[in-house]
């Protein structure tokens, strides 16, 4: 882990020498070679640095010198912090100084000399340390794969079937997919099974117990097991399954006449290959072997895979329904298999004595079949109660056995990682044991700690790096218990027994390092900072009940991490954290501040700025466009905030705004549109005042996720009053272009026509639509090219009817709402069922006709009046004439409504009467199939609503569940189940199961 730290010191160093020269701050006469030289002895060093690693934990001499070290690597970090500071100190006062003067810090021989002795006590140092390196004789870096490497203990397809518990239903699961036909992609392809987990989980012994299950034995003609381990050796490989499959010892170790061999002694014969602990993610090595496996006349042989990394899997072939993730036991399993080793020889009074103290202990197991073996081993030589509770009370790590026989195993995986990924998964340790880990949060901290290795002259990008790091960290069954939104992981936890080693390394770390991170460090030394804190990089006073920033903070001059969120301060506390010129990110939100100092801009390094929920602020000072490698700025409910700088264009790195809630905000600065990194932009809102503002997304092309818009043209609009002017204006929008954004907030108010021009990208999923005075639809909601899966309409009191709607093929959840109790729907009609044909007809054609028409009409200066009528009739004609169509004139026609549509919800239709049910033909014809995946109908407040559509609903196929909640004339009708209008729903109902729910 030294090794991170170390190149980091060294790429600062050979950054120092041109910022020098940059800033004409010039070093002391000698330093600079000194620096130089000390620069490439550190990258030398660095070469030797994953051999020291693997050797501390077996010679504590060694692991002394790593510390030692660390320690001066760390010092030398400080060193180049405050020589940082000083540049920007220095800049500062350039800035300031009326008579421009090159020397004025620069020649100031004080900070200069006091820079250079610093410099030079820290060499001194680092060459003692260099000097005492020669006595290691560290080797220099060597591939992961190579023959220096130990090699695991081999395994063998024994097993003692009296010794295993827990296992029986994973073993059932997976004789099943081994002896299942095919399963493989082609009918060349060998089905490849992996089974994926942690050391010490079981994977070995779960595939055990297939290969000697009786059903495997009887179902394949050949059966083999080879232990891979790390060095996937293709020839001897090759030469293992030859010799087992029954064949003679080759002559010759080429690959190819070996695969040919290979191929022809098993052409013909269903076989099981299990290839045991699998480490390679080479795709190159792996797939000339796999190509000789295939075969025509041998359906159903399988290769079973056992592997700690997930990549291998996926590399080797297996697909998701194919990769088994071995389960933890329970605690009473644990018990059996730790009680069968610890209890073996003593009598049945003896085994009483232990046996409640022995099922606490099992839980310190956390469900890993290793730790109860080695727990068993350990407790199998301790015959007093006394001893038994001492290594109940004991920390896992803490226990020497554990250290050898769980930690050797986890030390495998761990010394396989990069020295940036060693750093990021034993920082874990910091957090308490069980607790969720906020995926994003963990990145900004390896960030801050310098654990993220740099891509390229900006360092690319870091939170990919950071994400990558995690991925590949979970992808090694590192991490558990994730939470997901769609495909990204939100929040991990880690296994009891990988946060003791976790643990256990972190014991290596130096005091030094230790102290480089705090969280909640609720009572700060008063008045003066110990020296260990004063080193500290992250720090965590969140929630304190602070009353106001301590001033001993602005001492912390290495903090990279500052979290001060959810206290009360005063405005003018923000200066001292304004002196904090290292920090990289900081979170001041929920704080009560009214204004944000201009000194602000100090924070040059800063890439996370939160000042989000404070509701009294009102602007952000032009300073904050200072902020050059700014990355996030995150303004959440600010209420009162009305104005971004103007100076924004400035931030040239920023790609994410959070604005959310900022209602005040309606006015954005021109600058605004030259954010072409901008990934983020949570809201964009415009009064009738700014209308023509929207042009400022244009250029906006990589906004992403959730967008909200609010729109407000201005009454007169509603008139009549449509120009050219508004149309192009929202044109310049371009949300068209914006394909990465998958979510749309549009509360709009103004003519419809407008609306229509506002057509986003067909990749849009979910629609939030809130129409102040428009009794139709956007014509685009319908288009059949859209993916949208989810529509909400909420407020649209002037809604008449919900044509349209019904027209959107992989709808999975449809809801209409009004806050109010107010609103002009009445009926609805059978358009909300989706009519579509799969022939192309007369009345399709007309309505994409009419819409182009209607487009380019309102595109040339038509007058709102004129559109509106022109809109209204033609589709309202449409309408009725594709219904009529589509549902009685096309008998022989295939109609599927809403084939996708899974949740349909009504709340607080206060004036809605009628739901227009089909006829008791359609219901009868096996033509028409209306919402097949409807799973949950919801009707909440609909007081006027007197019966619900008895047929469409029976043709409802998947129904399950029924809600009616405070809708007094349904539920006067249906909360009697067995009255004749429930029955009438569901006795004839498809799905038996359907339920009604109401209050």
């Amino acid at each position: 882990m030294v090794d991170v730290i170390v190149s980091g010191v060294a790429a600062r160093l050979t950054d120092l020498i041109a910022k020098q020269i940059r800033n004409r701050v010039y070093l002391v006469r000698g330093v600079q070679s000194d620096i130089q030289n000390l620069s490439g002895e550190l990258k030398r060093l660095g070469n030797t640095l994953d051999d020291a690693e693997r050797r501390e934990f077996k010679d504590k001499s060694v692991k002394d010198w790593l510390r030692k070290l660390e320690d001066a690597s760390y010092e030398m970090d400080d060193v180049l912090d405050e020589w940082n500071i000083s540049i920007v100190k220095l800049q500062q006062k350039k800035v300031g100084s009326f008579i421009p003067s090159p020397s004025l810090v620069c020649n100031n021989f004080y900070f200069r000399h006091n820079f250079a002795l610093k410099i030079i006590e820290v060499k001194k140092r680092l060459d003692l340390i260099f000097m005492e390196r020669d006595r290691f004789d560290f080797v220099a870096s060597y591939p992961i794969h190579a023959s220096r490497e130990p090699r695991l203990s081999q395994t063998t397809s024994l097993i003692d079937l009296a010794k295993v518990c827990g296992r029986e239903s994973e073993n059932e699961n997976l004789v099943d997919k081994l002896m299942s036909v095919g399963g493989s992609r082609d009918e060349l392809d060998v089905c490849v099974l992996s089974i994926v987990g942690p050391g010490g989980i079981g994977k070995t012994t779960l595939a055990k117990l297939a290969y000697n299950d009786n059903r495997v034995k009887n179902c394949f003609q050949l059966r083999i097991w080879i232990c891979v381990s790390r060095s996937f050796d293709e020839v001897g490989i090759a030469n293992e399954i030859i010799l087992r499959a029954g064949g003679s010892k080759p002559n010759t170790n080429q690959l190819d006449m070996l695969l040919r061999c290979l191929k022809e002694l098993i052409s013909g014969k269903k076989f099981l290959l299990v290839l045991d602990d699998v480490w390679i993610e080479d795709n190159t090595k792996w797939e000339p072997l796999k190509n000789s496996l295939k075969q025509r006349d041998g359906v159903g042989s399988k290769i079973l895979v056992t592997t700690r990394n997930q990549s291998v899997a996926v590399m080797m072939g297996s697909v998701k329904n194919e990769i088994h993730h071995v389960g933890s036991l329970s605690d009473d399993e644990c018990w059996l298999l730790l009680s069968e080793i610890a209890l073996s020889g003593k009598n049945e009074e003896e085994c009483k004595k232990f046996h409640n103290i022995g099922k606490n202990i099992a839980k310190k197991c956390k469900g890993l079949p290793l730790a109860a073996k080695t727990l068993g081993s350990l407790l199998l030589s301790k015959n007093t109660l006394k001893e038994w509770e001492n290594v109940m009370n004991s920390e896992i790590w803490e226990l020497e056995k554990v250290e050898i026989d769980i930690f050797s195993h986890l030390l495998i995986s761990y010394n396989e990682l990069s020295p940036a990924l060693k750093r990021c998964f034993s920082y874990c340790a910091v957090f308490p044991k069980d607790t969720k880990i906020d995926v994003e949060s963990i990145v900004t901290k390896w960030m801050a700690m310098g654990y993220l290795e740099s891509r390229g002259s900006n360092g690319g990008d870091w939170k990919v790096r950071g994400r990558e790091n995690f991925d590949k960290l979970a992808m090694l069954s590192l991490f558990q218990d994730f939470n997901s939104c769609g495909d990204k992981t939100e929040s991990f936890k880690m296994h009891d027994i990988l946060h003791d080693f976790a643990l256990f390394l972190r014991k290596n770390v130096s005091q030094v390092q230790e102290y480089r991170s705090l969280f909640n460090y609720k009572e700060l030394p008063n008045p003066h900072l110990c020296d260990c804190l004063a080193r500290v990089r992250l720090l965590s006073l969140r929630k304190c009940g602070l009353r106001g920033i301590p001033k001993q903070i602005e001492k912390l001059i290495h903090l990279r991490w500052l979290n001060l969120g959810r206290n009360n301060f005063h405005d003018q506390d923000v200066k001292t954290v304004c002196k904090l010129y290292n920090l990289q990110f900081l979170w001041l939100d929920v704080c009560r501040l009214e204004e944000i100092s201009s000194k602000i801009g100090n924070l040059v390094h800063l890439i996370h700025l939160d000042l989000s929920y404070n509701n009294l602020l009102k602007e952000l000072p032009e300073k904050v466009c200072n902020l050059c490698k700014l990355e996030t700025l995150n303004v959440d409910g600010c209420e009162s905030l009305s104005k971004l700088p103007q100076g924004i264009h400035r931030l040239v790195n920023l790609k994410h705004l959070y604005n959310s809630g900022t209602r005040s905000l309606v006015q954005y600065p021109q600058g605004l549109g030259q954010l072409t990194c901008l990934d983020t932009l949570s809201r964009f809102a415009f009064d009738k005042l700014h209308w023509n503002e929207l042009g400022l997304l244009k250029n906006l092309n990589r906004l992403s996720g959730c967008l909200e818009l609010k729109t407000n043209f201005g009454d007169q609009l509603l008139d009549g009053d449509i120009k050219e002017e508004h149309l192009e204006a929202i044109r310049e929008a371009e949300l068209g272009k914006k394909k990465h954004i998958q979510e749309l907030r549009i509360n709009f108010s103004g003519h419809v026509i407008l609306l229509d021009a506002l057509k986003p990208h067909p990749n849009l999923q979910i629609l939030d639509l809130t129409l102040a005075c428009e009794h139709r639809l956007p014509w685009w909601i319908a288009s059949p090219i859209n993916q949208l899966i989810s529509i909400t309409l909420s407020e649209c009191t002037h809604l008449s009817s919900l044509s349209h709607i019904g027209q959107l093929p992989l709808l999975e959840n449809f809801e209409i709402k009004f806050e109010s109790f107010y609103s002009r729907l009445e009926f609805v009609g059978r358009e909300i069922l989706g009519m579509t044909t799969t022939t192309t007809t007369t009345t399709t054609t007309t309505t994409t006709t009419t819409r182009d028409h209607i487009s380019e009409a309102s595109s040339s200066s038509l007058t709102a009046a004129a559109a509106t009528a022109t809109t209204s009739t033609t589709r309202d004609h449409i309408s009725e004439a594709s219904l009529s169509s589509s549902m009685v004139g096309r008998r022989n026609t295939n109609t599927i409504g809403f084939p996708k549509l899974k949740k349909l919800k009504f709340t607080n239709c206060s004036r809605w009467k009628e739901w227009e049910d089909i006829t008791a033909e359609e219901e009868d014809s096996d033509a028409i199939t209306l919402m097949p995946c409807l799973t949950e109908l919801i009707i909440r407040n609909c007081s006027e609503l007197t019966k619900l559509p008895h047929r469409l609903l029976r043709k409802a196929s998947s129904l399950e569940s029924l809600h009616i909640y405070y809708s007094r004339q349904l539920e006067q009708l249906y909360v009697d189940t067995k009255g004749q209008h429930w029955k009438s729903i569901s006795i004839s109902h498809p799905n038996p199961h359907l339920v009604l729910k109401h209050f």
